[in-house]
């Protein structure tokens, strides 16, 4: 594991809101591409990837300052643990995943990225001591975050294996190379490189707590209660045999799974691990339960076995 420097040395950068509210930001993927000139950027290049699309409507754009109009960002508590914050952009905008504010004794650390970034925002994340870093999973939620950075004096973290895909060159902008890396010294925030997804997708553990956004992707079978009846009474049985809890797709849009040699790769390096909560890519996908890992496994295997590799050695593997 690599630890990161107490002061990270990199000169910061001029916060500008005026300038970057004109550039243009994908309607579909929020992708933020730092010009103004609508005739100069006519397509998303992540849009463009198997691993996104665009919508039968088409290509389209707006910015910063168009979304200003119209939306807002929600911060919600995470009730199980006030030490997580769920940001989220209302009406929903482009994927709408949600950023989470993880409030640690060395500092905030944001996970994930939205685009819009407002005065509110800027202000309400100040008030709750700022940001001492921003981790991003991987390139579809790139969206504005060298604003992010910019505004809060902060680096930000994307892995070097994804890096090709951001629109535009920062000094805040930091690629991490290691496997793992400890995110703010002594913060117990650690950037775990899973991949799959992207090369370089990355997942978070903060006490037991993995940040997954859609390296793992959270199923309804994974949310569902099977606890009760509907009269009240506790189900017999529990939680029938044979559901998933996650599947793990190299694109989610167009539904084109991992391939199994993968997942037994990203089991490798998950294995090492203990966790004992997710939370994924939205608000509400977030499962409390001890036995978490072992359901992570079980949803691996599940794939595995319905995409016809039932003899492959991950089907074999049990938790210790």
């Amino acid at each position: 594991m690599s630890n990161l420097s107490d002061t990270m040395d990199f000169t910061r950068e001029t916060y500008d809101p005026a300038t970057a509210s004109s550039w243009l930001i994908c309607r579909t993927c929020s992708t933020h591409f730092p010009t103004s000139d609508r005739s100069s950027v006519t397509t998303c290049h992540i849009c463009d990837d198997p691993r996104q699309y665009v919508p039968p409507t088409g290509q389209t754009f707006t910015t910063l300052a168009e979304l200003r109009r119209t939306h807002r960002n929600e911060f919600t508590a995470y009730a199980r643990d006030p030490r997580l914050t769920s940001i989220e952009t209302t009406p929903r905008l482009a994927i709408g995943q949600r950023a989470i504010l993880i409030r640690t004794p060395r500092g905030n650390v944001l996970w994930d990225c939205i685009a819009l970034l407002d005065d509110d925002t800027v202000a309400r994340i100040r008030g709750m001591g700022g940001l001492e870093a921003v981790v991003i999973s991987h390139p579809h939620y790139y969206s504005t975050h060298v604003q992010w950075a910019r505004a809060f004096g902060c680096p930000v973290y994307i892995s070097a294996e994804d890096r090709a895909w951001a629109t535009m060159a920062s000094a805040h902008t930091i690629p991490l190379t290691d496997a793992e890396t400890e995110i703010v010294p002594r913060s117990g925030v650690r950037a775990i490189k899973l991949g799959g997804h992207f090369p370089g997708s990355l997942v978070l553990l903060f006490d037991g707590r993995l940040m997954i956004a859609d390296t793992l992707v959270t199923t309804p079978a994974g949310l569902g209660d099977w606890s009760v009846d509907s009269t009240g009474a506790t189900r017999k049985g529990g939680r029938p045999p044979g559901l998933n809890t996650f599947t793990f797709q190299w694109s989610i849009p167009n539904m084109i799974p991992l391939r199994v040699d993968e997942l037994a790769r990203m089991w490798d390096v998950l294995s090492s691990y203990d966790f004992r909560a997710t939370h994924g890519a939205f608000r509400g996908m977030d499962i409390e339960d001890e036995g978490i890992k072992g359901r992570v496994l079980e949803s691996m295997q599940i794939q595995a076995r319905f995409m016809g590799n039932e003899t492959h050695p991950l089907m074999s593997v049990r938790m210790s």
